[in-house]
């Protein structure tokens, strides 16, 4: 083929596309495509390892990264067509184009351009790639920059269990298909986040909660047997030495030996495998009048009186991890329940007179936003020793307005008066002294046709070794010498 030739085949189709393309609607394009292709590329690896620890990456490469490429795409031979079409209308569009030689100045500028823009691509992208999943996992995006309106789930969050777990690890797990199902259910709490019509407080349960075998036991082993342990729990009285008494309770955790224990019971695998379903008649699972309890297959039925046959008319589940472990990183305290915990660790001195009474009574007070309350709390308390114990508040003003602060935090922790989240907003089913719990269905009233009950006796999970003793023997017998053992509240 002469030069002749290739000349006239270059201008025949590639001269015309490299002069066109020279305009700022193609060149955008060009500069769009090129920086999703370096992001691709970047988290190209992650993704051909198939699982990953990050749901974002999912997201990015399958549903973000693509939109601006195929955009970037659509923006090149429209910019060509509407600089043809202008050019063709003002009778400028050249008969002839120079060879796609290195003397081109059209190709040269061009081939600038999209080195220049791949080189400044790698440099942003190798940057904010691994930044952007990094931060779309963290913490502060779930529950500040993005879910402002979840700040008493991250409250509870930041003083729970699992403070340094990320939100995503549980709420999301590994893989895009569960992030893409959790952002589409997500689409409609947007738009009442942007309209100001979510509901208030957040309703509880989440129903589209990943199951739990699936993010709870990536850590936890439910089957695994569990060794008895030991709980104490303290109590401080409304009196004026606020009196602590200590109720010690051998907790039979079990595992999936055969149905010991709790977990096993409730959870068992392998022999003596169970499965438990229950049909509930509220929103909330807090009331459940149909059991399904089944064991190698064999199946027995405890329902209520009033219940109907087969549990109809009522919604149902199979039991899992969350229906007693509800709120395992956003627990929210009954005031009551907060105090004890607060003076046993010394947060509130144990040592003022009627501390527990006087701080009960002014976190039970209805204030009407956290701004008052937080003027109106510690004045109260401080106030109280001021008037009744003027000695007390003479010699000990620092350990009064200390305790009163955490009397605040108390209530900053637990209440936010602009979701209406109030005391015992949010049942927590762990145990049946605060809430109903394990009584939703050990109540004695759940019964078999042939006369079998759920049991309600008080060992079949725990030994109760003290009950409301200043000083249990059984603690000092063990070595405990303070309230903090395991699994002390």
């Amino acid at each position: 083929m002469t030069p002749n030739n290739s000349q006239r085949r270059g201008r025949g189709w590639l001269s015309p596309f490299i002069y066109l393309s020279n305009n700022w609607i193609s060149l955008a394009g060009v500069v769009i495509v090129t920086t999703a292709t370096i992001f691709w590329l970047f988290v190209l690896p992650i993704t051909l390892r198939g699982e990953t620890k990050s749901p974002y990456v999912g997201i990015l490469s399958f549903l973000i990264l693509p939109v601006p490429f195929f955009a970037g795409l659509a923006l090149v031979p429209l910019g060509i067509w509407l600089k043809r079409r202008r050019e063709g209308r003002a009778g400028i569009y050249p008969p002839d184009f120079p060879p796609l030689t290195w003397h081109n100045a059209e190709l040269r500028r061009l081939v600038y351009f999209v080195c220049a823009a791949t080189l400044a691509n790698i440099a942003i992208a190798s940057q904010l790639s691994y930044g952007a999943v990094n931060y779309m996992d963290s913490v502060t995006f779930c529950g500040q920059t993005c879910h402002t309106v979840m700040q008493p789930e991250y409250t509870a969050y930041q003083n729970s269990p699992h403070s340094n777990v990320e939100c995503v690890k549980c709420h999301i797990g590994p893989g895009a298909g569960w992030f893409v199902r959790s952002k589409l259910s997500g689409v409609g709490q947007v738009f009442a986040v942007t309209f100001n019509t979510y509901p208030r407080p957040i309703p509880t349960p989440v129903h589209n909660l990943r199951p739990a075998r699936e993010t709870c036991e990536s850590c936890h082993w439910p089957q695994k047997y569990g060794e008895d342990r030991v709980r104490v729990i303290s109590k401080y009285a409304e009196d004026e030495t606020n009196s602590q008494t200590k109720t010690v309770l051998l907790m039979k955790i079990g595992g999936g030996n055969n149905g010991i224990g709790i977990h096993g019971t409730h959870l068992g695998r392998g022999p003596g495998e169970v499965l438990i379903r229950y049909g509930h008649s509220d929103e909330a699972r807090q009331t459940i009048p149909w059991v399904e309890y089944t064991v190698d297959g064999v199946k027995t039925v405890y329902a209520t009186a009033d219940a109907k046959p087969d549990g109809a008319g009522l919604s149902m589940r199979e039991m899992d991890c969350m229906d007693c472990h509800n709120r395992p990183s956003h627990t929210y305290d009954l005031p009551d329940r907060a105090l004890d915990r607060y003076m046993r660790d010394g947060l509130i001195s144990p040592s003022l007179p009627f501390a527990k009474k006087k701080a009960l009574e002014i976190l039970k007070v209805i204030y009407a936003s956290r701004e008052d309350a937080a003027q109106k709390i510690p004045a109260a308390f401080a106030k109280y020793y001021q008037d009744s114990y003027p000695a007390v508040w003479s010699q000990r003003q620092s350990e009064v307005t200390a305790s009163a602060q955490q009397v605040l935090d108390i209530y900053n922790r637990n209440i936010f008066p602009d979701m209406n989240v109030t005391w015992g907003k949010y049942p927590l089913n762990i145990g049946h002294t605060d809430f109903p719990g394990c009584f939703r269905c050990h109540d004695g009233g759940h019964n078999s046709k042939d006369g079998k009950s759920i049991t309600q006796d008080c060992n079949a999970c725990h030994n109760l070794l003290a009950m409301d003793e200043a000083n249990p023997k059984v603690l000092t017998d063990l070595g405990i010498t303070e309230a903090k053992a395991p699994g002390s509240k």
